[in-house]
């Protein structure tokens, strides 16, 4: 019970008072499970409202940033998606649930062996996992969405040779404090 009272602490206060609206958006943050994305150790904090640490220097984002990168992308059941920056495993896991395909990218293999072992258990079959620098990432295809969970120092328009016409992108650029969505 106190699983699910965080998880709707974190809809009503998190994401809606930053206003993630889109029903879709808070029917997935919902119904993931984001606390199996995390270790053990950290698991008590998947609905605190803080980054998250996954190792290897990197953090897990918080949910309304995860939100508004979901509502950003305004996905349908037809779209497919690059995930750049795996991580646990847990954008994956939400995006699968909007849209058809997912292809999740991440330099750290760790990442991406131990994402696509949670997706599996979980039961999703429409992610993929590929280790990979985002840098030098070249495909033949074209996506409806890109999600870049790492901030760029300065934006790449390379990114958007990989989106397919009418696509969606959501970076974050800048170097902190100052950063733009």
């Amino acid at each position: 019970m106190h699983l699910e009272a965080a998880r709707e602490q974190m809809i009503s206060q998190q994401l809606r008072t930053w206003h993630v609206l889109d029903e879709n958006v808070l029917r997935t943050m919902a119904e993931v499970p984001r606390e199996k994305f995390l270790s053990p150790a950290y698991q008590g904090l998947a609905f605190a409202d803080a980054a998250v640490p996954i190792g290897h220097d990197q953090v897990m984002l918080p949910p309304k940033i995860q939100g508004r990168l979901l509502q950003a992308l305004a996905l349908t059941r037809d779209d497919s998606v690059l995930d750049i920056g795996t991580g646990t495993g847990f954008l994956a896991a939400c995006l699968a649930r909007m849209a058809s395909q997912v292809n999740s990218i991440d330099i750290v293999p760790d990442f991406t062996t131990t994402a696509k072992a949670r997706l599996a258990d979980m039961g999703i079959r429409n992610v993929t996992t590929e280790t990979a620098d985002a840098t030098d990432y070249r495909v033949s295809r074209q996506y409806d969405a890109i999600a870049i969970t790492a901030a760029l120092p300065v934006y790449q328009d390379r990114f958007e040779e990989l989106l397919a016409p009418g696509g969606r992108m959501f970076v974050v650029v800048g170097e902190s404090p100052i950063r733009e969505a």
